[in-house]
C-alpha cells in the first residue's frame, strides 16, 4: 500500500543526452501533463553564443562518457529534490556539433511553489556545469580548443555547498 507521503515524495524524470535537438512544448508538456499539485515550471535554456573566453566562436563540439553521463544527471536531480520539493524535471543535454544559436541544454522543473523551482533548476544547472562528464571544444576560425569548466562555475556550485551546510 502507497502511503500519501510515499506518493508525494515521487519526482517525474525526464534525461536525454542526444544529438537531437530538443522542443520547448514538448519538455513543457512532460512537466505539466496530469500535474495538478504544480503551481509553477521553471526553465532554463542554454544556447551556443559567438563568444567565450575568445571573441571568434563559430560552433561548438560535445562528447560525453554514455551511461556514465545519464546516471550523473539522474544523481544531480536526486540532489535537487533532496533540498526542494520539486515535482518532476526534465533534462536535455546535446552532444556532438552544434553551430552558434543552436540550443545545447534544457532544464526545465515543476513544483507547488517557485521558490522551490527556481532554486532547484539553478541547482541543477550549477552542478551540472561542473559535476557532469561532458568534454566541450570550442570551435574558432583559428583553431578548436577544449575547454574545462571555469572558475565562475566552480563559484556558483560552491555557493549550494555552502547553503547546504547552512541549513544543517
Amino acid at each position: 500500500m502507497t502511503t500519501k507521503n510515499e506518493v508525494e515524495s515521487k519526482i517525474r524524470t525526464k534525461v536525454v543526452v542526444s544529438e537531437r535537438d530538443f522542443s520547448i512544448d514538448s519538455e513543457y508538456d512532460f512537466l505539466s501533463s496530469n500535474a495538478p499539485r504544480t503551481g509553477a515550471i521553471v526553465s532554463f535554456i542554454g544556447r551556443v553564443r559567438e563568444f567565450s573566453e575568445r571573441e571568434d566562436i563559430t560552433g561548438l563540439h560535445l562528447e560525453h562518457y554514455p551511461g556514465m553521463t545519464e546516471a550523473s544527471l539522474n544523481k544531480i536531480i536526486e540532489l535537487a529534490h533532496q533540498r526542494w520539493d520539486i515535482q518532476a524535471c526534465s533534462l536535455h543535454h546535446r552532444i556532438g556539433s552544434l553551430q552558434v544559436e543552436d540550443q545545447i541544454v534544457y532544464v526545465g522543473v515543476s513544483s507547488a511553489h517557485r521558490d522551490e523551482a527556481f532554486d532547484a533548476c539553478r541547482f541543477i544547472m550549477d552542478y551540472l556545469k561542473t559535476e557532469a562528464p561532458f568534454w566541450k571544444k570550442e570551435l574558432t576560425q583559428d583553431g578548436d580548443y577544449w575547454v574545462d569548466a571555469r572558475e565562475k562555475d566552480q563559484q556558483a556550485r560552491a555557493r549550494w555547498q555552502s547553503s547546504a551546510s547552512d541549513q544543517s
